[in-house]
């Protein structure tokens, strides 16, 4: 009933701020990989109070160029652009939207390149984050399983900003599947970029 009532809601929802165990600040929301619109393939975020704060709306089959993320009225918060270029096979462009920390960027915000290694197959890198095409170092790293829902996004210091986690893991004897699943943003970083990056995660490795 809540997640009804907050799709119909004009004015714009913003993840809240919870506190974790050891006193952190955080943002933790819950991500069910399921448009809101019955034609389409996307994703539907929720806040603890059932707030709609994001979602993605994928109307074309198979392997999109372009992604947006949307808060919950429908403005796009991010662009996220399958890039074209050889040189930078397997990476995505993101660019600002409408509303957000980036909305005042024409130009790509950060390149995220998926991490292909052919001699170490058991590499817990799943992708790198840089901010400009031409840097040697990542501002940002992923490392985990996406498969399972176990990810952290880590930054140059090894601190973790953002993590994915399965939803089971907050609810014991509950089973939600690979379907819904957990996201918690640490303070100072950008919740709707960390969702941003999960929509990556599932185009390179579902």
């Amino acid at each position: 009933k809540s997640l009804s009532r907050s799709v119909h809601d004009e004015h714009q929802e913003q993840p809240e701020l919870v506190e974790t165990r050891g006193g952190n600040l955080c943002t933790s929301v819950t991500v069910w990989r399921k448009s809101l619109i019955v034609t389409c393939k996307g994703f539907t975020v929720i806040d603890s109070n059932g707030n709609l704060v994001y979602r993605v709306d994928t109307y074309v089959g198979g392997r999109p160029m372009e992604l947006v993320l949307m808060d919950g009225s429908g403005k796009p918060i991010l662009t996220m652009r399958r890039s074209t270029n050889l040189r930078l096979v397997g990476t995505w462009l993101i660019y600002g939207g409408e509303v957000g920390e980036f909305c005042t960027s024409e130009k790509p915000v950060f390149y995220v390149k998926k991490s292909i290694n052919i001699l170490n197959a058991n590499s817990n890198v799943l992708a790198y984050v840089y901010r400009r095409s031409s840097d040697k170092r990542y501002a940002y790293v992923v490392e985990g399983s996406y498969s399972h829902r176990s990810c952290k996004v880590l930054d140059e210091t090894k601190r973790v900003v953002a993590e994915i986690r399965p939803k089971d893991a907050l609810k014991r004897g509950i089973s939600f599947g690979l379907e819904v699943f957990v996201l918690i943003v640490q303070a100072g970083f950008d919740p709707g970029y960390a969702m941003g990056l999960v929509l990556l995660l599932d185009q390179m490795f579902s």
